[in-house]
């Protein structure tokens, strides 16, 4: 994060356990979060207010984590995406960072740092 940007993170999470850790540590880093539960809420939200980095679970409801990914980069092309998901890193589409469920404060920290430092988000 530089300077005064807060950046803007969205939350594709349908399990509000998950969603509230996610928004904890992403908040905890500096973050604004907005937190959305199915994959059609994430483009209307991203509509809005186009985030920064989007972390998106693979397994929703409705339209799932792949679709969402491939509209999200349709819509919003400058997004970060990152994919946070239960199933094996190798089943995971393409994306700019992966979070393994369970992850850890330290992981979002490393996510963010990363992404920073490659220029895919401020």
């Amino acid at each position: 994060m530089t300077g005064s940007h807060r950046n803007q993170v969205l939350v594709v999470e349908d399990s509000a356990d998950q969603a509230g850790l996610l928004r904890q540590y992403f908040e905890k880093a500096g973050c604004a979060v907005h937190v959305v539960g199915t994959g059609e809420e994430a483009l209307s939200a991203a509509a809005d207010l186009p985030p920064d980095l989007a972390v998106i679970d693979l397994m929703l409801p409705g339209m799932g984590g792949w679709e969402l990914i491939t509209r999200f980069r349709e819509v919003v092309p400058e997004c970060a995406i990152v994919v946070a998901s239960v199933l094996d890193a190798s089943d995971f589409p393409v994306a700019d960072a992966i979070l393994p469920k369970p992850f850890t404060g330290a992981q979002v920290r490393q996510v963010l740092a990363d992404l920073t430092t490659l220029g895919r988000i401020p």
